[in-house]
């Protein structure tokens, strides 16, 4: 399927966010995904799997969320402490809020975007705050799929906010997200009630899906890819 990838800026309280947006060439009304990046910023590797999605028959949008620091806010994946400090400079209260709520009000703008076939995936950083857009937009996305995302206190408790189906993937030798932390995330989904899977790859580390990582794990990769997939065209596009 043959792919468009512009670039825009949006507009967003703090100025102006530049995005890559991957579009594929077909006309009608479809659906859309808000990737979200690694704490590695908006590297070519993400821009990879933004075109891999996009050739699924989705309109992907990747924002740069280290915009206000620009220019040089892209990291290889050997320089994890400048990337790590760039991360924490983010401002996971209302300022994220608004960045994300630009993006999304963007794809539902979009010409050939159905804006109520939204969904949400991201990876690391990207990971943790698709967890955070389903918490805090449930009502203005579809679905989520976070990739090793760590999760603060606080939005395991806005767990009761949520109102999208969500599935999570770990890697079970994590070095950043223990085992006790993910069973005390599907322990809060469990106790709400809410339309979770949770998948654990037990031999993957942290960015497993990454095959510019150390940690690149391509059967849990492969697996992943199919679980993806099959979720945002079960909620997005209601086939399977």
């Amino acid at each position: 399927m043959p792919i468009e990838q512009t670039e825009v800026l949006i507009s967003t309280l703090d100025g102006q966010m530049p995005t890559v947006v991957f579009t594929p060439t077909h006309p009608k009304p479809q659906s859309a995904i808000l990737l979200l990046m690694e704490a590695f910023g908006l590297t070519s590797h993400i821009q990879d799997v933004a075109a891999r999605i996009a050739h699924e028959g989705y309109v992907v949008i990747i924002p740069d969320l280290y915009y206000r620091e620009l220019p040089d806010n892209k990291f290889s994946y050997d320089e994890v402490d400048r990337a790590m400090a760039m991360m924490w400079r983010l401002d996971f209260g209302q300022p994220m809020v608004n960045d994300i709520r630009a993006a999304l009000a963007y794809l539902k703008s979009h010409p050939t975007v159905n804006p109520n076939r939204i969904g949400v995936t991201g990876f690391c950083l990207g990971g943790g705050l698709t967890f955070f857009t389903a918490c805090k937009l449930s009502k203005e996305i579809a679905a989520a799929a976070p990739f090793y995302g760590m999760v603060a206190d606080e939005w395991i408790d806005a767990v009761k906010d949520m109102t999208v189906p969500i599935y999570l993937f770990f890697g079970g030798t994590d070095q950043f997200i223990l085992s006790d932390r993910i069973q005390q995330i599907k322990s809060r989904f469990q106790e709400l009630g809410k339309d979770y899977t949770l998948k654990v790859y037990p031999d993957a580390g942290h960015g497993f899906f990454c095959h510019e990582r150390s940690d690149y794990n391509p059967l849990a990769a492969e697996d992943a890819w199919h679980q993806l997939t099959q979720f945002f065209d079960r909620h997005l596009r209601g086939e399977h």
